[in-house]
């Protein structure tokens, strides 16, 4: 069977679904690998290092091919491009891409989501979120240290001592506990907070101190947190102002699944900190944990510089692409058998992340957005 990859054509991508050290896992498992011209480019995979894998590189790489594997969702024409009945596996969020999802339940097409697979521990090496959120933090650690105007460690120097930059992230999920961790091996003195119980323990493991703010936690489904009510989240941030004033570096990266990004930092909050400091917002494409913030730009708010991200994991598109390839090739070998791709809907986890299946959608709340009845 064929695998098709892309190149990736949303305006900033750089990232690719499958990178050349992994192809020999699908040759080996019995499938044909196809990549397109220059699709591993922008993340310094060159076309000679997928041939030397073992894949063809070919300008009609789509053309009749049983499976493509894609980061951000595909183009309708590349769709109609594939075989009948075929598989497609990228990110697909749903509620933004509604005509898609219509042309992949009309063309038969069975259309995995990474971002829904489930979060059980036989998915560990499958979850892209993880992966992608593992190099966001990172990055958002570096790109604080980068625009704050002073240095993050400690120093002790002939001419005095300089004390190190004081960092607060909030969320500490997969991506804050990454910045936490970057931000510590810089030299800062970081703290955190997060609304789930479980979080003060994990924190406190990567060098950080965890804030308590005596309020009740919020535990989600899946280890997220649920979303607060009003009057909770304005509780929140009141306690969170004099922390967030303390701070020469503010790091946020609060998410619930499916819906916008709580709001955990006013733009009164901001303008209380300190000349110079700096705001990453890894959730603005979300609608952001910062008030005002926008995804892809930079904003001056009172004395602090409001930095919003926009597909931060590209940035490093080298490493999060190896990241998201072993993701996503685990997961199409979960539904190989002797070289022919047979998913089985009643496994969880492919269950879990499918969105369209023989002339149907599959996922509940996409379903419901069509307006289309249960079976």
């Amino acid at each position: 069977m064929k695998i098709a990859v892309p190149a990736e054509t949303m305006p900033g991508e750089r990232r690719v679904a499958l990178v050349p050290e992994l192809v020999s896992r699908l040759t080996d498992a019995g499938l044909e690998v196809a990549v397109e011209p220059a699709a591993g480019a922008a993340a310094r995979y060159s076309d000679d290092a997928y041939r030397s894998a073992g894949a063809a590189v070919e300008a009609d790489a789509l053309d009749g091919a049983q499976a493509l594997l894609c980061v951000q969702p595909p183009a309708i024409e590349q769709v109609h491009r594939l075989d009948k009945d075929a598989i497609t596996i990228s990110f697909l969020p749903t509620a933004r891409e509604l005509e898609l999802v219509r042309a992949l339940r009309d063309a038969g097409t069975t259309a995995f989501a990474m971002e829904l697979v489930p979060r059980v521990s036989r998915a560990q090496a499958m979850d892209a979120l993880s992966s992608q959120a593992l190099v966001a933090g990172y990055r958002s650690a570096l790109i604080a240290a980068e625009r704050l105007p002073r240095f993050f460690p400690l120093l002790m120097t002939a001419a005095g001592t300089v004390p190190p930059a004081r960092v607060l992230v909030l969320g500490a999920g997969v991506a804050g506990l990454q910045a936490i961790a970057t931000a510590r091996r810089l030299g800062a003195v970081v703290r955190a907070y997060d609304v789930r119980a479980a979080a003060a323990e994990e924190v406190r493991s990567v060098g950080a101190e965890f804030i308590d703010l005596d309020l009740p936690t919020l535990e989600g489904a899946g280890g997220y947190a649920r979303e607060a009510t009003e009057e909770r989240a304005r509780r929140q941030r009141e306690l969170l102002a004099p922390h967030v004033a303390d701070a020469d570096a503010l790091i946020t990266t609060a998410a619930v699944p499916g819906r916008p990004a709580p709001l955990l930092v006013t733009r009164e909050m901001v303008e209380a900190m300190k000349p110079g400091s700096i705001v990453v917002d890894l959730a603005a494409e979300s609608g952001g944990n910062v008030e005002g913030s926008k995804p892809g730009e930079e904003l001056t708010v009172g004395n602090a510089r409001v930095w919003g991200g926009r597909n931060v994991p590209s940035q490093m598109p080298g490493q999060a692409s190896r990241l998201y390839a072993t993701n996503v090739v685990n997961l199409l070998l979960l539904m190989n058998a002797d070289g022919e791709l047979k998913p089985d809907l009643s496994d969880e986890v492919l269950a879990g992340c499918c969105v369209t299946h023989a002339g149907e959608v599959r996922h509940g709340p996409t379903r419901e957005l069509l307006g289309e009845d249960a079976e």
